[in-house]
């Protein structure tokens, strides 16, 4: 298997001239129509709630980012250098912002939902790449294959704050100085970036639509199992702290839904991964992860949704039967 994925590094994806441009600018603009939604009241709630809101705040950035490291560090030779690192630098992106129309029909608790995302997109501009860092570097420390690899840290900063930070500072300035206005625009915004971001997926599965055939089987058993680790992260952390099962939702659901996208973006930073470096696996686990969680999330979704579905049919037949009983 090793071999095969070897393949991938050779791989550049075809985003186009400016591809690298265009994708940083759409993940400002999608990151502008999140932070028009973020109100003080989000960041009440962490205090009003703290339990919850620590729970899936350190199961998205800390628990996460660690687990995957040690997955990939027990993997050992079967995974590649660049495949292991994709797989890192998704796991400490923030979510992503679909999450909180999954929790909503997964009858998750939307409040919570909303409040994690708000503050991990926030938190962000630093976390993300303190923990990429991290892990990205103590991964590099134990293995022969990547120790030329220097991440550079300040870099990474200065694109988070260009592409994360500015817009957040925008939007929140937009939704708290003008929140009649904000009103206005906030839905249509983040439907309209959601669809070019979509669009922008499409084109570009287009263009590499003969790559993707020849190489997608090789990424897709390692995306499925990563990502149903970080469900699966994020239902222990919450079960662990005994919180309720609307919580337990939600947090699973903010932890194994990641920005993928934003993980591309910096992939295709030349100022970070130079063109001459080889990041074709890392490409990959980022690209495939932004199409599959949204498939894995709302089938887990859709399997809550029936499971609750069935729960409240047999418990309202139970009582029918309990009914006839004290009549009879």
């Amino acid at each position: 298997m090793y071999e095969q994925l070897l393949q991938l590094d050779d791989v550049r994806l075809n985003f186009g001239n400016n591809g690298g441009l265009v994708l940083s600018l759409v993940q400002a603009f999608v990151m502008f129509g999140v932070a028009l939604s973020i109100k003080p009241l989000h960041f009440k709630t962490a205090f009003a709630r703290p339990k919850a809101v620590l729970t899936g705040f350190v199961s998205q950035v800390v628990l996460l980012p660690a687990v995957t490291f040690l997955c990939v560090y027990l993997s050992g030779s079967y995974l590649t250098a660049t495949v292991a690192l994709g797989a890192i630098l998704v796991a400490s992106c923030p979510g992503g912002n679909v999450s909180n129309f999954i929790s909503s029909i997964s009858r998750g608790n939307i409040e919570l939902s909303v409040s994690l995302t708000a503050i991990s997109t926030v938190t962000a501009v630093v976390i993300t790449p303190l923990n990429f860092s991290l892990w990205g570097n103590l991964y590099v420390a134990h293995s022969d294959l990547v120790r030329e690899l220097e991440i550079p840290i300040m870099q990474v900063f200065y694109t988070f704050f260009c592409i994360i930070g500015l817009p957040l500072i925008l939007g929140i300035l937009c939704s708290s100085r003008l929140p009649n206005f904000t009103k206005k625009i906030a839905k249509p915004i983040q439907y309209l970036s959601m669809l070019i971001f979509m669009g922008m997926v499409i084109v570009a599965f287009a263009a590499n639509f003969d790559y993707f055939c020849r190489y997608i089987h090789y990424i897709l058993l390692i995306v499925l199992v990563h990502n149903g680790i970080a469900f699966a992260t994020g239902y222990c952390a919450a079960s662990a702290m005994g919180l309720n099962m609307r919580d337990r939702r939600t947090i699973t659901i903010e932890t194994g839904i990641q920005n993928s996208g934003l993980a591309l973006m910096l992939i295709f930073s030349p100022t970070i991964f130079p063109p001459e470096m080889k990041t074709g696996g890392m490409a990959y686990m980022a690209g495939w992860w932004g199409i599959w969680h949204i498939i894995s999330g709302m089938t887990l979704s859709a399997a809550w949704h029936i499971g609750r579905g069935m729960k409240y049919r047999k418990l309202t037949k139970n009582r029918a039967v309990n009914n006839v009983d004290k009549i009879q």
